[in-house]
């Protein structure tokens, strides 16, 4: 009955001219949608709109931007407050419904259009936006780099007894290199280079764990770079990941690194080999 009485109410509007239509192509320009921005933040969100609230007058302030947060859809608290923040023409709300991370993350690449994608979590803060103009003159300076960690710089350790592999020898400080893999975040690639050789996220690493650490090895497979530099982060609470999810993360963990041993143990050298090239260069 509602739906009829809605039908009745538009007819009516339609015939009577009575809808107000104030739109047109001057005040669409005017809005200043950006079809190719140089950069995309997208912002995981499990419960922490306040957090999201608290960097998105600090993201604006790099204009040549747009912005997706992902909201878990685990609270419509969030969810309204999320609404209400996102008031920008270039900003966006991706509501999942408790996908985690490498699902969430794999389907927002595709709708971003920024050259260079910001991956983030709800716990990020940092000062400016000196660690987005740093990333993106390291990709113009490095053309063949599909990812950009600004967390931390890792090897990737193999355990032949346990069958198992993680992350290993981590760099948090200094300037910046090539390393075998990067963990989030910020998380950033290169959108060209990933549709055109990486096109996804492995789903076989979801809902999440260790999906990051085997994006980067398949990227040095490719023939593509892997780089770190310091972005300069730091936390704003604990991440929503480990707050709500910490016997699942270790679940994952084990499973996850039983599949990433699987698929690149016998690799290693030829990933060392890699990273090592590079670094020479």
């Amino acid at each position: 009955m509602k739906l009829l009485l809605e039908k009745i109410k538009l007819a009516m509007q339609k015939r009577t001219g009575a809808a107000q239509q104030k739109k047109n192509h001057v005040s669409w320009v005017a809005k200043g949608y950006r079809k190719e921005p140089m950069v995309t933040f997208v912002i995981q969100s499990h419960n922490k709109s306040l957090q999201i609230c608290h960097i998105l007058p600090k993201l604006r302030q790099y204009e040549d931007a747009e912005i997706i947060v992902i909201d878990d859809g685990s609270s419509m608290e969030h969810t309204e407050r999320l609404v209400k923040a996102l008031t920008g023409t270039n900003e966006f709300l991706l509501r999942a419904n408790d996908l985690f991370e490498n699902v969430t993350y794999d389907k927002t690449i595709r709708l971003a259009n920024g050259k260079y994608i910001a991956l983030m979590q709800d716990d990020d803060d940092f000062e400016d936006t000196a660690w987005v103009e740093n990333a993106v003159s390291l990709f113009q300076r490095h053309p063949k780099m599909v990812i950009l960690g600004g967390k931390d710089g890792l090897d990737i350790a193999f355990e032949e007894e346990s069958g198992w592999a993680h992350g290993g020898r981590s760099m948090t400080k200094g300037d910046f290199t090539f390393v075998t893999s990067v963990n989030r975040a910020p998380m950033w690639i290169h959108r060209e280079l990933f549709t055109q050789h990486l096109h996804h996220i492995d789903f076989r690493f979801a809902p999440f764990q260790f999906d990051d650490y085997e994006l980067c090895a398949r990227a040095w497979l490719s023939g593509l770079q892997v780089g770190w530099y310091d972005a300069g982060f730091h936390s704003l609470t604990a991440g929503g990941m480990r707050l709500w999810n910490n016997d699942f993360t270790k679940e994952q963990s084990e499973r996850n690194g039983k599949l990433l041993y699987q698929l690149y143990a016998d690799k290693q050298e030829e990933l060392r080999k890699k990273v090592a090239a590079c670094r020479g260069q």
